[in-house]
């Protein structure tokens, strides 16, 4: 850790540094970063880009009374640094260790848990509203991506707090991207205030000589003020910002840590909310981040002098990615949509081979299940590719404009289950059991690439109206020799006939099988039920698991609504008479890898093994 970073005890030490030393301290916190996520993976170009702006916040803003609030939080590890923690960085996306995240549990310094976008106006909105309400002394700042504004929520913290009649401020970090490129109008908007800072000088002049005027009596008062009104209307048109009630100021260069200082320090004293725009760069100061932002938004480790990160296998993603390629080349109908997760879907080949069939909405799922209820409406095949987590921000689209509609349109739902480092916030835990509540819903689980294909398959053309198929971050697990899927809504594997019963779906049916094999050296028979289109629930799944005494089931999901407590309930329906045993997962999942989270869930061959014979042992 560099010297002056090991002074940092709090940001109230920053006050000490002179400007030279703000400098060296940005410096020596982005070799802190480059340097411990190229072991521990994570977050690389949005910290990189986010440093100067956070050392001038931190230093700007009191620690006691004021609240800094980040919207996704994945550009937070300099504030982590400077917060009490950089003792302790090197734990960071680590079992036991710092959340990759802001997390109220974590520091007194994180005012609000984040890890979804466009969150951070709302919630600082209502932080400040408290503080009012409260009487409690303080400033509040939200600091939101250009990313972000294509989320609605954005817009509606924007439209509210620009009612406030107090000092609220927005710091709006320009970086062009979110993980993929910006798209769309707010990114072209944006675009043209950065290209034209020449406007801003001359508004700003304009401003003041209005100012100067001088103002007679309350009657003239009122005149004045409309007449200037008139005036900066016929000079300049105001931004988007200004006609939602803020005063805008900017754009600002983001890596002039002191000059951003100055500029914090000056808002200070506007009784008004205040949108500040700065530019910065994605992946600044390491020349392989700032040369390909894209690849170091999210990376699992790296090496340092080369920027070569480990070579990566087949994975779901690009799977899905090369198998809806191949539907799309004899259907013309088939179209994808992203939400700013091009990359990440595993879709940059369909973006290149179709790019007419290709739609990214930006950050906005919401608006991306309603376009797709749209597309369907209008005769095409829309597919929606998306992480699991960020699907759940779009619920009641799912079932007011797809499923009410009914229309076929089908959910790549990646990511599903947990998901390893990057916590609780991105844990794919709960779409089986939203999803389960959807009238017409058909939800599909495969655990092997094989199996994804057919899935997939039968989602476009076999069930009817909206149909999803979830599959987990990363690669298969491994499968054994003698497993031979029949391509159905479920399989059989393991002892025929045997009085106890594993149910399962998805990628840990390979711990399942590992787990027959286990009981089998302790003289225990077990056969394993594995479902691969988890809801509807098939009746002939539920008949092959009632022939056991005892049924076991295990999923990588959440336990209250979860396919597990459906398929109870078909059992009791269908007459079973023998006992049931469900282990899924009850409240938030912490970070860690993902082979430490399924065995501290028992969701490992470990686990199974010990649940069984546990329950097991307590009805003998």
């Amino acid at each position: 850790m560099g010297t002056l970073l090991s002074t940092i005890r709090s940001p109230a030490d920053l006050r000490k540094l002179t400007p030279r030393q703000l400098v060296q301290l940005c410096a020596e916190a982005r070799t802190c970063i480059i340097r411990t996520v190229s072991a521990n993976g994570g977050h690389l170009a949005s910290n990189l880009g986010a440093v100067e702006l956070t050392v001038a916040l931190e230093r700007v803003f009191s620690a006691a009374n004021d609240r800094i609030v980040w919207d996704v939080g994945h550009q937070s590890y300099t504030h982590k640094l400077l917060t009490g923690r950089a003792g302790k960085f090197s734990t960071i996306r680590t079992q036991g260790g710092l959340s990759g995240f802001p997390n109220r549990r974590e520091s007194p310094y994180d005012p609000f848990t984040c890890g979804h976008s466009s969150t951070s106006i709302s919630s600082a909105l209502g932080l400040a509203k408290a503080k009012e309400l409260s009487g409690q002394p303080g400033y509040v700042v939200a600091v939101i991506g250009d990313g972000a504004l294509t989320g609605g929520l954005a817009y509606e913290g924007l439209n509210n707090a620009g009612r406030l009649h107090r000092n609220f401020i927005v710091v709006l970090n320009d970086n062009k991207m979110s993980i993929s490129r910006n798209v769309g109008s707010m990114a072209s908007y944006l675009s043209r205030i950065r290209t034209e800072p020449s406007y801003f000088r001359i508004k700003g002049s304009v401003e003041q000589a209005l100012d100067q005027i001088p103002i007679l009596g309350e009657p003239m008062h009122h005149a004045l003020t409309r007449s200037k009104a008139v005036v900066k209307q016929l000079l300049y048109n105001s931004t988007i910002f200004e006609d939602m009630g803020f005063y805008y100021y900017g754009p600002f260069d983001g890596h002039d840590v002191n000059k951003l200082v100055e500029v914090f320090a000056n808002v200070k004293s506007i009784s008004h909310p205040v949108l500040l725009h700065v530019i910065t760069q994605k992946g600044k100061g390491y020349y392989y981040a700032e040369r390909n932002p894209d690849a170091f938004h999210g990376v699992s480790g790296f090496n340092i002098r080369t920027g070569k990160c480990a070579a990566s296998a087949a994975t779901f993603s690009s799977v899905f990615g090369d198998t809806i390629c191949e539907f799309a080349d004899k259907d013309p109908r088939i179209c994808c949509v992203t939400a700013a997760m091009q990359t990440g879907t595993g879709l940059t080949r369909f973006a290149r081979k179709y790019p007419r069939r290709f739609f990214d909405t930006g950050i906005a799922e919401e608006h991306a299940v309603t376009f797709c209820g749209g597309l369907a409406v209008g005769g095409m095949l829309p597919v929606f590719a998306v992480y699991s987590s960020f699907l759940q921000r779009g619920y009641d689209q799912l079932v007011h404009d797809v499923a009410l509609q009914g229309v076929k349109a089908v959910l790549a739902v990646d990511h599903a289950g947990v998901v390893g480092e990057d916590g609780q916030t991105h844990q794919g835990i709960l779409d089986a059991a939203y999803l389960g509540t959807i009238p017409g819903a058909s939800v599909y689980s495969p655990a092997y690439y094989d199996e994804l294909r057919s899935c997939l398959r039968m989602a476009l053309y076999e069930s009817p109206g909206l149909a999803a198929v979830r599959y987990p971050r990363g690669s298969q697990l491994f499968r054994p020799a003698d497993f031979r899927p029949g391509g159905g809504n479920f399989d059989r594997y393991g002892a025929p006939g045997a009085e106890i019963a594993i149910v399962t779906y998805g990628r840990i049916f390979s711990y399942a099988c590992l787990a027959v094999s286990k009981l089998a050296e302790s003289g225990v028979r077990a056969g394993i039920v594995k479902l691969n289109r988890i809801l509807p629930v098939g009746e002939d799944a539920v008949r092959a698991a009632s022939e056991a005494k005892d049924v076991f089931f295990f999923e990588e999901g959440v336990a209250r609504g979860g396919v597990g407590e459906c398929f109870a309930f078909l059992l009791g329906r269908a007459g079973f008479r023998g006992k049931f045993h469900l282990r899924a997962i009850d409240g938030f999942v912490p970070h860690a890898t993902m082979a430490e989270t399924l065995r501290s869930l028992g969701l490992d061959d470990a686990g199974m093994v010990r649940f069984i014979l546990t329950e097991c042992a307590h009805h003998e």
